[in-house]
């Protein structure tokens, strides 16, 4: 809600305009985009003067499966602000919905394979050895970011 000096309250829609008009302007890029540009939706990313922003490129198996659960939980995320002002918004909430599950279906694929990601992820009674993962500035892989 917008206050108007001579209307008093009026109805605002973030994303598409005066409330009232019709949803469907709220367009989501794919998730991996929208963790680039960090944002999820096509009519909402204004770049920086020149920025241009630089696809990562995972370059192993691990690395692939580890960035998309971090692009599934931006678009999580992203979702979840813009449902908490649109809760009406149905299709939105069917998208954050198949997002959810697929972050979890990544999220057990890695667990499985690799070990846990959080310490709930732990089912094992041994003790946890996250001093043999490589640390960021081990460059691992040949990537910074994953």
């Amino acid at each position: 809600m917008l206050f108007d000096d001579n209307f008093g309250f009026i109805t605002y829609d973030l994303y598409s305009g005066l409330s009232g008009k019709d949803q469907s302007n709220t367009k989501l890029v794919n998730v991996d985009e929208g963790f680039l540009r960090g944002n999820m939706f096509a009519k909402e990313y204004k770049p920086y003067k020149n920025y241009t922003y630089k696809k990562i490129i995972p370059r192993t198996k691990r690395e692939e499966l580890l960035l998309e659960i971090m692009e599934m939980s931006f678009a999580i995320n992203d979702l979840n602000l813009y449902l908490d002002l649109h809760p009406e918004d149905t299709k939105m909430l069917e998208k954050f919905n198949e997002y959810v599950e697929r972050s979890c279906k990544y999220e057990m694929e890695y667990v499985k394979n690799y070990g846990p990601i959080e310490v709930i992820d732990n089912t094992s009674n041994e003790k946890f050895e996250w001093i043999k993962n490589p640390w960021p500035w081990e460059n691992e892989g040949g990537t910074k970011y994953v």
